[in-house]
């Protein structure tokens, strides 16, 4: 998810964020925005306990119950993904939209891209009603090397 202005692209991570919450009736409260800044922060990986840190920089101590329910929030709101292998979070790039994720994951950067790819999913839907499985969620993690650390090494 690499962006070469990134504070403009936190800046649209959190108008996108106002416009989705302000359609659902949602609120995003001061620490779910504080929590979604910092995630935005970095196109890596966001671990809960290193928000927490971040966030208790800047003043009080916060408390990881607080980050969890914003992460949770977050979550619902589909403003940004888990990472079920990193235990970590990273922002949505399409969050306006429904769609299903897959993460590609550089394991020497740490740089996080997310694709989506109507054709694995049909696939992946074909799989689970061919079998009885009723899904709830699906976040493809592949991990490897981005065309930037394969060209560098």
């Amino acid at each position: 998810m690499s962006c070469a202005h990134h504070d403009q692209c936190i800046d649209d991570a959190l108008a996108r964020a106002e416009a989705i919450c302000a359609r659902s009736g949602a609120r995003l409260t001061p620490i779910r925005r504080d929590v979604l800044r910092e995630v935005w922060s970095s196109h890596e990986a966001t671990k809960a306990y290193d928000l927490i840190e971040r966030l208790s920089r800047h003043g009080e101590q916060v408390k990881p119950p607080t980050v969890y329910r914003a992460l949770d929030f977050l979550l619902e709101q589909g403003l940004i993904h888990r990472i079920e292998s990193l235990n970590a979070f990273v922002g949505c790039e399409h969050p306006q939209e429904p769609h299903q994720a897959i993460l590609m994951i550089c394991e020497r950067c740490g740089d996080i891209r997310e694709e989506d790819n109507a054709a694995v999913h049909a696939a992946l839907d074909d799989l689970a009603r061919q079998t009885g499985f009723a899904p709830r969620s699906a976040v493809i993690e592949l991990r490897g090397l981005c065309r930037a650390c394969q060209t560098a090494h």
